[in-house]
């Protein structure tokens, strides 16, 4: 075998590997010299010229300490190199070295003694700037210790995603110790996650050098494996001095607690909005039935896919309030119903205006009993009869996909009034504590809502039965007059008001006529109302003229607290044909005679009785065989949306034309002139027609 043969490198051989400039060596520019036994310099690397200023060829042959060390430092130099020739064979240390250029550097040292085969000795010398070597220890200390208890998972992977480090945080985030990330790729390391997203990003940073931060990544790990965890994790791609790719760099930090407190925040958030648009959306008005539907609506589909408002009867029939919960079993009646959309679950529910009575195993009586939320999160086929009304109404729940179910208390001032129905049907997620937080504080408001509705209608029928009570049956026909009347109670959202009317009849075949408004809308006007309406029949007793008897009662309604009101008094001889008519603020009456254009009657408008000190005038209208005379209160020609002298003059165009029987003419004046959404006054109209003698 031939020189050249020996040489080539054998089948499989390791074959060295070239390194491109710029790595560590490089950086710390490490120099090498050479010394003889008698301290001159023998070899002299071109790192030595760069570091000292001298060529190799101003360098050897010279003395060492001449060329670099100051004078006043030969004995000591000289210490040392005996010391590595002939003592321990090394020495390290950072001696002040002169520079060609007459500055002295501080150079850091590796000395040790060498033998060549001839058994004579040198001294080897590796030296680098001491100021560079201290920048990069503190430099690679600061990254170890950075890396090494930084709170944040940190990993380098080479140019092909294999890990060559990991540190201390990421090793507890995966659970999975650092030799078993070591030379893996991601998928192998963390084969629990979904690593094919992870790894395209990895490869665009590696392909763009473009960083990717805070990337979400979700999923379960190793050392989590019973629930899902969130991070967010940054990759930089690692280049050297030279802007060679020598790898990747991943940060990984957990924030499933951060994104947990997030969502809560977000929930909390979304709660005081839906609180918040609760204030506005229910209890618009004092209507029973609409607050309930308001409520039933609201909750759809924020909080449920299907809702029910139902309220404990005993509640509605007006029965002393109950105290803290109730015993069951318990009736209940629906008020509303609404969801998402339709379906079977839907019809389960009860019809409204319905009463249901639950037994004391149902989760409602339990609810409106317990006067606390009872919740089943997740639905079962043995839940059914427990939640629906009976057994067909389970089997409509059970079709439905009915999955999780929450019923609150609706509870007002101590008092349990009724319950909210919450399900949720499909795909949808289950309640929770959060839903039970908001279903509750939507309850408590709308309680409060439907009581004030509960407790303004009881107030309300308590009015219209003492005003229905107090108002006379009109008689159809009085001493030369033919009558007709209406009274129209204000709308549901107005409780009853204080309009009376009446028709006396007098001594001498005379007939009074009374129209009168006890200003207000509360059970307060209607007490009013009675004692002025009795009031008015006393004095009526008594024959005096109009202004007269306005005039005592004004004195009455003054001894009366905090009521004023309005009145037209007329009194109708049919002997004499003549009515005499007095005001007290009053809207004056109309007068209708045949083939003549109708008209207000021009009287003085007096002051509201209950003012005081104010004088009231009669005036005399004469009235001849078929004329009719119109009293009525305000209720009938004021509106919020017209002015009143608009609604006078429609009054008045009303009745132009082919004149209509009395009672026709009342229903035809009310349907023109009461409008739907203007109802918040009652009404009273009556109309006197002189009969042909």
């Amino acid at each position: 075998m031939g020189a050249s043969d020996a040489r080539r490198p054998a089948p499989g051989a390791v074959r060295p590997t070239t390194s491109e400039p710029g790595g560590l060596l490089d950086l710390l520019g490490v120099a090498a010299a050479v010394l003889d036994a008698e301290g001159r310099v023998a070899l002299w690397s071109p790192q030595a010229q760069d570091l000292f200023g001298w060529s190799a060829e101003e360098a050897l042959g010279r003395y060492a300490a001449e060329l670099l060390v100051a004078e006043e430092h030969w004995g000591m130099i000289l210490e040392l190199f005996a010391e590595v020739m002939h003592g321990g064979g090394h020495w390290a240390g950072v001696f002040p070295v002169r520079h060609k250029d007459g500055s002295t550097r501080q150079v850091e040292f590796r000395n040790m003694r060498l033998q060549d085969e001839h058994g004579r000795v040198y001294a080897l010398g590796i030296a680098t700037d001491e100021a560079t070597l201290r920048g990069v220890e503190r430099d690679l200390a600061l990254s170890v210790r950075m890396v090494a208890q930084s709170p944040i998972g940190l990993a380098v992977l080479d140019t092909d995603l294999r890990y060559v480090m990991v540190n201390p945080a990421l090793e507890r985030l995966n659970g999975l110790p650092a030799a078993q990330h070591i030379g893996r790729d991601v998928r192998e390391a963390l084969p629990f996650l979904d690593t094919a997203a992870v790894e395209a990003s990895m490869r665009q940073v590696l392909a763009s050098g473009e960083p990717l931060v805070d990337q979400f990544t979700f999923g379960r790990t190793l050392a989590d494996q019973g629930a899902d965890r969130a991070w967010r994790a940054s990759y930089f791609r690692l280049e050297d001095s030279i802007g060679r790719v020598i790898g990747l760099a991943v940060s990984v930090l957990d924030v499933t607690e951060q994104q947990r407190v997030t969502a809560e925040a977000a929930r909390a958030r979304q709660r005081l909005a839906l609180v918040a648009q609760a204030s506005m959306r229910i209890g618009t008005t004092l209507d029973l039935g609409r607050t309930a539907q308001e409520l039933a609506d609201f909750v759809i589909p924020d909080l449920a896919d299907v809702a029910a408002v139902d309220v404990l009867d005993s509640v509605l029939s007006g029965r002393p309030p109950t105290r803290g919960p109730v015993a069951g079993p318990v009736t209940l009646r629906a008020l509303a119903v609404a969801a998402a959309q339709p379906s079977d679950a839907l019809h389960a529910a009860d019809p409204v205006g319905e009463i249901a009575k639950y037994a004391a195993d149902r989760l409602v009586t339990r609810c409106v009993t317990s006067g606390r939320p009872v919740l089943v999160a997740r639905v079962a086929g043995t839940d059914l009869p427990a939640i629906a009304r009976d057994d067909e109404a389970a089997a409509l729940l059970g079709r439905a996909g009915l999955h999780s179910y929450l019923a609150v208390p609706l509870i007002a001032r101590g008092e349990v009034l009724g319950a909210l129905d919450l399900k949720r049907l499909g795909d949808s997620r289950p309640f929770d504590e959060d839903d039970i937080l908001l279903a509750e504080e939507l309850a408590a408001r709308a309680a409060v809502c439907i009581d004030n509705a509960r407790w303004y209608q009881s107030q309300r029928n308590a009015a219209l039965t003492l005003q229905r009570h107090l108002l006379p049956r009109t008689p159809t026909r009085s001493a030369g007059l033919r009558l007709a009347s209406r009274y129209q109670p204000a709308g549901r959202t107005a409780l009853a008001g204080g309009d009376w009317f009446d028709v006396i009849e007098l001594a001498g075949d005379k007939t009074a006529l009374v129209v009168g408004d006890v200003m207000g809308h509360d059970i307060n006007a209607a007490a009013g109302m009675g004692q002025l309406h009795t009031a008015t029949r006393t004095l009526a007793d008594l024959d005096l003229d109009p202004a007269q008897v306005l005039g005592h009662l004004d004195r009455v309604t003054a001894d009366l607290e905090e009521t004023i009101a309005t009145c037209v008094y007329a009194v109708h001889d049919p002997h004499s044909g003549q009515c005499r008519v007095a005001l007290a603020g009053h809207p004056p009456p109309v007068l209708e005679r045949p083939g003549r254009e109708p008209e207000f009657l021009d009287l003085p408008p007096g002051a509201p009785l209950g003012v005081g000190g104010v004088r009231f005038e009669s005036s005399c209208v004469e009235l001849a065989p078929g004329d009719r005379l119109l009293l009525y209160t305000d209720g009938l020609v004021e509106t919020r949306t017209q002015p009143i002298s608009t609604r006078l003059a429609a009054l008045l165009d009303l009745l132009r034309g082919p004149r209509q029987p009395l009672e026709v003419t009342c229903d035809r004046l009310l349907a023109a002139l009461r409008q739907a959404d203007d109802d918040e006054d009652d009404v009273v109209l009556l109309i006197a027609e002189v009969d042909s003698p």
